[in-house]
């Protein structure tokens, strides 16, 4: 593996255009929020109050509120680790059947987080408002960290939604496309018949029968078999 020799060249890898692409800069950012989510209530987000040692949640002491929101962080961080590693090895994924099955769960798994993050949402800006601001004596900039991000994952997965169906639109359309293009049908055309050069009439008998050679066209084409299903696998 050789090292780029200028700026020029590292801009023109192979990495970096695809970390330029919408899809990964989506799945990069979605993961960050999700990063920022649960590494934020697991640092801060559990606090004790001025009567009690004991550990509390800063979103009105519930700890479901801070379990949905460190899980849901934890696992969506993960899927964005193995979708964007999807993503860079399916290049060498040649079975169409199987990039569209990853399509599609691409597009399930992005509107399910959609809808996870904007329940998430909610129900910690719900026990956030329920919270007393002199409850903790700290934590409060983590639960507000949370909400936030949380806020933001809601379009982030949306958009990836988009990208996914965007995806799966153009794998699906390309084999017909390629089956169109290299085995479609072509009419086979016949020119009209000349009349200096018109088919010659039997003379002797019905097996003796002779056609000029120029009463069809030249231009005449073959037709090839009509393709009317997705091209098999290589």
């Amino acid at each position: 593996m050789r090292l780029p020799k200028s700026l020029q060249d590292l801009a023109s890898s192979e990495t970096v255009r695809f970390l330029r692409r919408p899809k990964s800069i989506t799945r990069i950012l979605s993961g960050v929020f999700a990063l920022v989510v649960f590494s934020s209530l697991l640092t801060d987000g559990y606090q004790n109050t001025t009567e009690s040692p004991q550990l509390h949640c800063v979103l009105h002491s519930n700890h479901t509120a801070c379990s949905l929101a460190v899980g849901a962080g934890i696992l969506t961080f993960l899927s964005c680790l193995v979708f964007l590693a999807l993503d860079a090895h399916r290049a060498h994924v040649v079975n169409t059947h199987l990039k569209v099955v990853l399509r599609l769960l691409d597009i399930i798994l992005a509107v399910l987080w959609a809808v996870i993050w904007f329940m998430g949402f909610c129900f910690l800006v719900n026990q956030w408002h329920h919270s007393s601001p002199k409850e903790f004596l700290m934590g409060s900039a983590s639960a507000k960290a949370a909400i936030t991000f949380a806020f933001f994952s809601i379009f982030v997965w949306i958009f990836q939604a988009y990208l996914a169906f965007q995806d799966l639109w153009s794998d699906v359309a390309v084999p017909y496309k390629r089956c169109l293009d290299e085995s479609g049908v072509v009419l086979t055309t016949l020119s009209p018949l000349s009349t200096s050069s018109s088919v010659n009439m039997p003379t002797s008998g019905p097996t003796s029968q002779t056609y000029s050679s120029s009463a069809l066209s030249p231009y005449t084409t073959t037709l090839k078999a009509p393709c009317l299903a997705m091209m098999p696998d290589s």
